[in-house]
């Protein structure tokens, strides 16, 4: 009878063996799926402040028509029928600025929409932008936002 007997020399894996390489792949992409989704989060800003960018220099057309800024009520007439941003991100809010006056200011704002999938960027959940092109962001600094 020739029987095959396992040796030190035999080919294979052992489950020990096999359950570490296991465990390894398992971490490795834990990490890269955390890291990916932070890529595309904050690749997803963009979403926001090319919507308010767009938004101011709408601002500054209506403004040369009708001598004052858009309003909530004027987004239509700002070409921004649809109150969410071009991905469906963010959602758009125009209102006056510190002065109270749409003849002198406004401040255009980007917030996350709730249900999408950018709902878990808690570090920039909103954006805004004023006349004077001031750029802000909350709860970070707008150096870490809008870059």
């Amino acid at each position: 009878m020739n029987r095959h007997r396992y040796t030190r020399d035999s080919h294979g894996f052992s489950l020990i063996e096999l359950l570490v390489v296991v465990a390894l792949f398992s971490i490795i992409v834990t990490i890269s799926v955390g890291s990916y989704r932070d890529y595309v989060r904050r690749a997803n800003r963009t979403d926001a402040t090319s919507l308010l960018l767009r938004v101011a220099a709408a601002q500054e057309r209506f403004y040369l028509d009708e001598n004052r800024y858009a309003l909530d009520a004027d987004l239509a007439d700002l070409g921004f029928g649809n109150r969410k941003s071009e991905h469906g991100y963010y959602s758009l809010a125009i209102a006056p600025g510190p002065s109270g006056d749409p003849t002198i200011d406004f401040m255009a704002t980007a917030t996350i929409v709730g249900n999408e999938s950018q709902a878990d960027d808690t570090d920039c959940a909103l954006f805004s932008i004023t006349e004077s092109g001031v750029r802000d962001s909350q709860p970070e600094p707008p150096d870490t936002c809008w870059d």
